[in-house]
């Protein structure tokens, strides 16, 4: 008689999130399981902001584990650690990790002798996106190692530089405010002029004239953008108003790059409907989203309001602006007009597509303990992580095809919902249940489900019942979602049915239907 080659023989998919075996106990007692250094470091650094207090850890602590990891995996496994690097500047949208990460990279691998794998000037160009990340690296390479920058992070900076370095961004990133200003960067590496941008050899050189001769400093006459720009600085500031009024002032503002951070300053007056409907056509999505409350309050009209709306709800822009679905949760929560609650509602939801649509029974667990709601996810926001596992969890359970939506602490309780309804408004139903019941919670609500899923910090409370994964059948998926990325998990990992991803985007929700086709998750940046 067969006993393995059957048709219902299936094979068993694994994850990369893997348990060694080694029990350790989390913050609140119950008991744990220590993940392997490359679990531990990614768990970690899709849940961290870089000095971000935590409930269990300091930032300190957080960034001294991150910074440790990065160090150790790569010299060991310089081709992962790399690739985890790119990933989160990239799709991982973290920026300050990623910068961190490669800087501690270069330092590890040069003190090593280390030569294996992607090259250190690679690693460093690699996660510079933006035109102010040269310098960020350099300020934190500076603080921590001194001013003795190695020829591999310079010539990663250099890179960086001729790749990112324009009229735009030099009006928006190199202000007065920066320790390290462009002309600044352009000394210290030795950046020189992209041979297929021409234009540049002149943005260069006028980006260092800007730092050390100001009073003097010309743009280059090719160059429109700056020459328009310092034509509206030279204005007089009692003719300034007349342009924000006058019919083509919104284009001419647009042609000088005038941000709406320095037109306040450039007016010397207040942000009124005028200056606002002025700034509003030429300023991104993620700024239209963050200032909706600004709007309202300057009395800006109707049909400015509604172009406002339709570029904010619009999917290209919400996948161009790259932003994570709890930023427009706050939003919601600060904008005091009704006009924008639809049209975030549809941007939330664009910002969640790859949450898949599960076919089946799912129990959809949130964890609502006070150690998710003790921190803010990051110095710019008011949300925490109870907030984001609400997100990700109610959109779950909105999109599958038959769910049970819980949120639990020391109690729990099934959160009400119908098809269709929208997610924000769901949200409101949640609560703040105190301690971290995760055991008692599974006990308690799961019934021969297809699925579970877990979104929590993990930081469950000993219970005499055990772990919480053990109260599932072998046979049946868990899938938890770790907001937090602390040492300890609430169960295995790897294997076995049971998946362990993190983060704080929907990225990971698309593990799920591979999984349960018996196709292995990979790394994100592998798959």
């Amino acid at each position: 008689m067969a006993r393995f080659n059957t048709r219902a023989a299936k094979a068993q998919p694994t994850s990369r999130v893997t348990s060694t075996g080694r029990l350790l106990r989390t913050y609140e007692g119950g008991r744990g399981r220590e993940r392997d250094a490359r679990s531990e470091l990614f768990l970690l650094a899709v849940s961290n902001f870089v000095s971000q207090q935590t409930f269990y850890e300091t930032g300190a602590d957080r960034d001294d584990r991150y910074q440790r990891l990065v160090r150790e995996l790569a010299v060991t496994d310089p081709e992962w650690t790399a690739g985890l690097l790119g990933w989160l500047r990239g799709e991982g949208r973290l920026r300050t990790a990623a910068v961190v990460g490669a800087a501690e990279y270069v330092k590890a691998r040069l003190e090593a002798g280390a030569t294996d794998g992607p090259s250190n000037r690679e690693v460093v160009a690699c996660v510079l996106q933006r035109p102010d990340e040269p310098g960020e690296l350099l300020a934190y390479w500076t603080a921590r190692y001194g001013r003795n920058v190695p020829k591999p992070v310079k010539r990663g900076i250099a890179d960086a530089v001729r790749r990112l370095y324009s009229g735009k961004s030099l009006l928006k990133y190199d202000t007065a405010s920066k320790g390290y200003r462009f002309g600044d960067i352009l000394n210290l590496v030795h950046a020189a002029p992209d041979p297929d941008k021409p234009w540049q050899g002149e943005l260069f050189q006028y980006a260092l004239d800007r730092r050390h001769n100001p009073d003097t400093a010309v743009p280059p006459t090719s160059n429109h953008l700056l020459t328009a720009h310092r034509e509206l600085m030279a204005l007089p500031v009692e003719e300034r108003r007349a342009v924000v009024t006058s019919e083509g002032g919104a284009g001419r503002l647009a042609a000088a790059g005038m941000t709406w951070e320095a037109l306040a300053g450039w007016l010397q007056g207040p942000m009124d409907k005028e200056a606002w409907e002025a700034v509003i056509p030429s300023m991104g999505p993620m700024a239209l989203v963050r200032n909706l409350r600004n709007f309202d309050e300057a009395g800006v009209s109707d049909e400015v309001a509604a172009g406002v709306a339709a570029r904010i709800s619009g999917p290209a822009e919400v996948a161009r602006s790259r932003q994570f679905p709890f930023r427009y949760l706050a939003a919601y929560q600060h904008a005091p007009s009704l006009r924008w609650a639809y049209p975030l509602e549809q941007a939330l939801g664009h910002s969640l597509a790859n949450v898949p649509a599960l076919s089946g029974r799912t129990l959809v667990l949130v964890d609502r303990s006070g150690s998710m709601f003790y921190s803010r996810l990051s110095d710019r926001s008011e949300l925490n992580r109870a907030d984001a596992a609400a997100i990700f969890g109610t959109a779950l359970a909105l999109r599958a095809a038959d769910a049970d939506l819980v949120e639990f602490g020391t109690t729990s309780k099934a959160v009400g919902f119908h098809r269709g309804e929208s997610v924000l408004r769901v949200l409101e139903r949640f609560g703040d249940l105190g301690g971290t019941d995760t055991t008692g919670a599974v006990r308690r609500h799961y019934r021969e489900h297809d699925r579970v899923l877990i979104i929590t910090d993990e930081q469950y409370a000993y219970s005499p019942h055990g772990e919480p994964t053990e109260q599932v059948p072998a046979h049946v998926p868990v899938y938890t979602w770790n907001l937090a990325g602390y040492r300890a998990g609430h169960g295995p990992a790897g294997k076995g049915n049971r998946h362990t991803f993190g983060g704080l985007s929907d990225a990971a929700f698309r593990m799920v239907p591979l999984l349960e086709a018996a196709r292995d998750a990979d790394w994100p940046w592998a798959a």
